[in-house]
């Protein structure tokens, strides 16, 4: 035994020196990304044997490409990719020519045509099933998406009994600081992703905890409970958390946008009320959601016009769905004018302004100017990003319970 012991010891401490060793002797460490002093941002990515390396993400200039289908000429959006030089030891490397605005974004590497994530940076996100690194630039918008030092909020997963699914299901919950050792009531925001996504996409890509807490913090918003749900009815949990396993994330889903979730959702207002010290009322309820998220907010808000006082819809999925398909979805006009006479405190809609569900958020907005519908409007920059949802939810909590 003392034998083996001595064994093991002299092979880890062998390994141990070899490793700094490496340290010490080889290739130099490289950092990837750095914000550098003047603003611009360097990426790097180490292959001695790449023959052509590129990135591409949200940070770089979009570019548009045209293709045809079923002899038609279309055109999308598409980020824009820039060339690394190689340099010494397999190093290669590009520095942006510009300074790179405050904002939270998503690249990824292209290697001799091959997309991955960068090996030289930790942090990433997953989008549905797809995996891309993290850029996060302060001294702006993005300020709201750090963690500083303020008091911080409780972020949970809870699991309540769904009586419309027949199983247990998953939402993540996210009390304010204070909630434990307070007796307060509280206003509660339900917050809605997109097709896709599930409810882990808001905290992890939306930065949503981290802009609740700072908002708070600073007074900019009421402190209020945030619930965030899992819009796919047909699923227990997020992919990986759930009975399923570690199965693919996919955005074919069954029972989406079919009038299920919509209909299930008094459950989670009912459960929420029961399990947390909420102000259990319209006027201190709001609801908001980007993409299919804002379809199920308009149509929950819509069926249910004595829950919510506060109604968001983010780049919202509307006139996506034939109204035949659920009672949820049909005599629209007449279901307007009764959520309409009951006055909601604030009708939000934003939407970017090269977002391919811009039309369909123009005709909706004309519907409620013709029947002088008041609501409030903001239109960005941008398509269907991440990017915009994140500025929509930090402007919208700042509008609520006031």
């Amino acid at each position: 035994m003392k034998k083996f012991f001595l064994l093991v010891t002299s092979l880890f401490l062998g390994l141990n020196a070899f490793g700094q060793q490496a340290l010490q002797w080889g290739a130099a460490p490289a950092a990837s990304p750095v914000i550098n002093e003047d603003g611009t941002v360097t990426f790097r990515y180490r292959n001695p044997k790449a023959i052509k390396v590129q990135v591409t993400g949200d940070f770089l200039p979009t570019q548009k490409v045209s293709f045809e289908r079923d002899g038609q000429q279309m055109s999308v959006e598409r980020p824009g990719v820039a060339d690394l030089k190689e340099g010494r030891d397999g190093l290669w490397e590009y520095t942006t020519d510009f300074k790179v605005p405050s904002e939270m974004y998503n690249y990824t590497f292209v290697v001799d045509g091959t997309s991955q994530i960068d090996p030289l940076n930790m942090w990433v996100n997953r989008d549905v099933a797809s995996l891309t690194s993290i850029l996060l630039v302060g001294g702006g918008v993005a300020d709201d998406y750090f963690v500083h030092d303020v008091p911080h909020g409780t972020v949970s997963k809870v699991w309540y009994d769904s009586k419309t699914a027949g199983f247990d299901r998953r939402m993540t919950v996210y009390t304010p600081a204070g909630y434990e050792t307070s007796k307060a009531t509280y206003p509660v925001l339900y917050v809605l992703h997109g097709v896709g996504g599930d409810e882990d996409a808001w905290v992890t890509q939306g930065r949503a905890t981290q802009i609740l807490d700072n908002l708070i913090a600073s007074g900019r918003a009421k402190p209020m409970i945030v619930v965030f749900t899992n819009g796919n009815i047909s699923q227990e949990a997020a992919p990986g958390e759930n009975s399923t396993g570690y199965t693919v994330p996919t955005m074919a889903l069954p029972q989406t946008m079919e009038g299920t979730f919509e209909t299930s959702f008094p459950e989670v207002v009912k459960f929420i009320d029961g399990r947390y010290r909420t102000i259990a009322k319209k006027q201190s309820r709001a609801i908001c959601g980007l993409s299919m998220g804002g379809f199920h907010s308009l149509y929950i808000s819509l069926n249910n016009p004595d829950m919510f006082n506060y109604v968001g819809l983010f780049s919202a999925a509307v006139g996506v769905t034939d109204p035949s398909i659920s009672p949820i979805y049909q005599d629209l006009d007449a279901k307007l004018a009764v959520q309409f006479a009951k006055k909601p405190a604030l009708y939000y809609i934003a939407i970017g302004n090269t977002d391919f569900l811009y039309k369909a958020n123009t005709e909706y907005r004309a519907k409620l100017d013709a029947a002088g519908y008041p609501y409030e409007y903001w239109e960005t920059d941008g398509g269907h990003i991440w990017r915009n949802w994140r500025k929509y939810l930090d402007a919208y909590a700042q509008k609520l319970f006031k």
